[in-house]
């Protein structure tokens, strides 16, 4: 999961920017921002740069609570939801799994305390030396892969699970690349479960307070969020896609969605976490997991 310490209700501009998921990074200094179309590989890119630059300040900022040096929480969202408790995933015990935009691999180390076969990939080399890092100070030791997740340096038919907390999906356009390429690594009936920002969201400025609560956008507006630097390269993507998109990517590529989960913001949990409050996340869903499975007919 990753995450913005800045949102871009820090832009002064004329029309609404959307509301940022927890994937955000923290920008170093201030960046003009718009919505556009880009094409993947400037998606890539700018993903690879934003993510090497801005790994350090994510992890200072939110390291602790996705499980910090111990290994030992999957947390799924800001809202808290801890995989050892709710098992979306199913058994995992003797199971290989893929944990797909793994960051600092907090969530593949606790996989691999309850037994399971783990890979993480990252498409940042900075994210990924905090993993190698954690995971040498903790004794968890997981493998670590660099890759764009559009395109897996991976066998077919490798996994038996894949996951992803707020990793890889929300960065890129073209939905069907990637979950084909998921298709393709996992075993008929493999288990694919993934956190995004709920959808709704991106009407809604990136607002802590009662502001955001107030529709500023519109929900179809799929051009991607962008933030530039001073010689205009964009150095952060994130893609909108409303819950239709997900599920006919995810039934084009092959897979069967068995639940679709919106944590409510739970009783006594008060981190807030930019535009995750407890305030707006008792009004509308601030998260969006979906769980799905390979069709064992495809191949």
């Amino acid at each position: 999961m990753h995450e913005s310490a800045t949102g871009p209700q820090r832009i002064g501009q004329d029309r609404p920017v959307p509301d940022t998921p927890a994937n955000h990074p923290s920008p170093s200094v201030s960046a003009p921002a718009a919505r556009d179309d880009i094409s993947a590989a400037a998606t890539s890119t700018a993903s690879r740069r934003g993510w090497d630059r801005d790994a350090d300040s994510y992890q200072d900022d939110h390291g602790e609570f996705l499980g910090g040096s111990s290994g030992a929480r999957f947390i799924w969202c800001p809202e808290g939801l801890d995989e050892a408790e709710v098992k979306l995933l199913g058994p995992v015990t003797g199971r290989r799994v893929l944990e797909l935009g793994c960051g600092a691999a907090q969530c593949a180390r606790w996989l691999r305390t309850q037994g399971a076969d783990v890979v993480g990939l990252d498409l940042s080399a900075a994210q990924l030396r905090h993993a190698q890092e954690l995971s040498t100070r903790s004794g968890i030791a997981v493998p670590l892969v660099e890759a764009d997740a559009t395109a897996l340096p991976l066998a077919s038919g490798s996994f038996d699970i894949a996951a992803s907390a707020f990793g890889a999906i929300p960065f890129i356009g073209d939905l069907a690349t990637v979950f084909d390429e998921l298709a393709r690594v996992l075993r008929p009936r493999g288990r694919w479960v993934f956190s995004v920002s709920h959808p709704v969201r991106w009407a809604f400025p990136d607002d802590g307070g009662p502001a955001g609560l107030t529709v500023t956008g519109s929900y179809f507006d799929r051009r991607a969020y962008l933030e530039y630097d001073d010689q205009g390269d964009a150095i952060y993507v994130e893609h909108h896609h409303t819950i239709g998109d997900y599920v006919r990517a995810l039934v084009g590529s092959g897979f069967d969605v068995i639940d679709l989960i919106e944590p409510e913001w739970p009783e006594g949990h008060d981190r807030a976490w930019d535009g995750w409050t407890p305030l707006r996340g008792r009004a509308i869903p601030g998260t969006a997991i979906l769980v799905c499975e390979k069709s064992a007919s495809r191949h």
